[in-house]
């Protein structure tokens, strides 16, 4: 069997994964990877077949999605190119994190695709949403790259084929400690903004992972660092606690590795704002924004002592080989994943 691993290349939790799935992929079958977009600090050890342009989103400086520059760069002639030409019948299967350029792909050569992804879990009707509805992102989320099977990672098992996060094995063997300073990583402000918000908190000391910094400076109590995959897993490893976007896999890794954490959704952003609202119903602090407002709640999660305890058992194998199972017997139901 020759399958086709095609991933997002947009912010970092994609590529993170794939650590763990490629090796679950390659015990089953040939793969070849495709990536697809130019925001992600994160590399992979294996070798990429297609390195495409895609359709990448790119970050701001004041708490969103800079939509103009993401048009801008945006090429929609070389992004039509890539879907028809990207030879995907020569897979017996497509397995897509989030990535359009195959999806599309696959869709238009009736080949066969699988969504594997946190994104497609956000299809659910059990999936927890925030309260304002968001028809432009729903919309957005079900044909960005578009799939009839879908199996989702989130928080919690909140529907059938959603699974819990999967944590990539430096993660699960790091030693865990407490250095007492927290750990923060919001890619979309500047680091203007976040220096400026931060010095509300002068008794605490911060490590900030900035998108927008290739060398690392310190203001105060604040140490600015670039993002390197190594040095932010150490930071995390060793905080008291971590402050980040709505993302999925860093607060997923946070509280895998059992550190208090903060959450603030990207302004816009309906993906973020899904995660926020289930974050919010395990007992995790959330935030709107970098504004006065919600210095109190900061405070308040800094003096607190409240760990949310999750269960992220390593079923990445057990994942992949029902998926593998249900494609090539064509049957609804699949063998049971068993928790290792």
């Amino acid at each position: 069997m020759r399958i086709l691993y095609a991933i997002q290349g947009t912010g970092n939790g994609h590529l993170s994964r794939a650590h763990d799935v490629i090796p679950a992929l390659q015990n089953h079958a040939e793969v070849d990877i495709l990536v697809s977009g130019t925001q992600a600090e994160v590399s992979i050890p294996y070798k990429i077949s297609y390195r495409l342009q895609g359709m990448s989103f790119i970050f701001g400086k004041s708490g969103g999605v800079d939509l103009i520059q993401t048009i801008l760069r945006t090429n929609l002639v070389r992004l039509l190119w890539e879907i028809f030409h990207l030879p995907v019948r020569k897979y017996d299967l497509i397995i897509n994190d989030f990535e359009p350029v195959s999806a599309w792909a696959a869709r238009w050569r009736n080949v066969p695709l699988i969504s594997l992804s946190h994104q497609c879990s956000l299809l659910s009707p059990n999936v927890p949403k925030p309260q304002t509805g968001d028809p432009i992102g729903a919309f957005f989320l079900k044909y960005y790259a578009p799939s009839e099977t879908r199996y989702g990672f989130h928080f919690y098992n909140f529907a059938e084929n959603i699974f819990t996060p999967v944590i990539r094995h430096q993660i699960r063997s790091k030693a865990i400690s407490n250095h007492g300073h927290y750990t923060l990583y919001l890619p979309s402000y500047s680091n203007d903004k976040i220096i400026e918000f931060l010095n509300h908190f002068p008794a605490v000391k911060w490590d900030v992972f900035s998108k927008h910094s290739k060398t690392s400076f310190k203001y105060g109590n604040i140490n600015i660092r670039p993002i390197t995959g190594d040095d932010f897993v150490e930071s995390m490893a060793s905080c008291e606690g971590v402050f980040c976007g709505a993302g999925f896999e860093t607060p997923a890794e946070a509280l895998f590795m059992g550190k208090k954490l903060l959450v603030m959704p990207m302004r816009g952003q309906y993906e973020q704002q899904c995660n926020a609202a289930a974050l919010e119903k395990l007992g995790v602090h959330v935030i709107s924004s970098l504004h006065e407002n919600n210095i109190p709640v900061i405070k308040e999660w800094i003096n607190s002592r409240q760990i949310v305890k999750v269960n992220f058992p390593d079923i990445t194998q057990s994942i992949i080989s029902c998926i593998i199972a249900r494609q090539s017997q064509s049957r609804d139901l699949a063998p049971t994943i068993q928790a290792s």
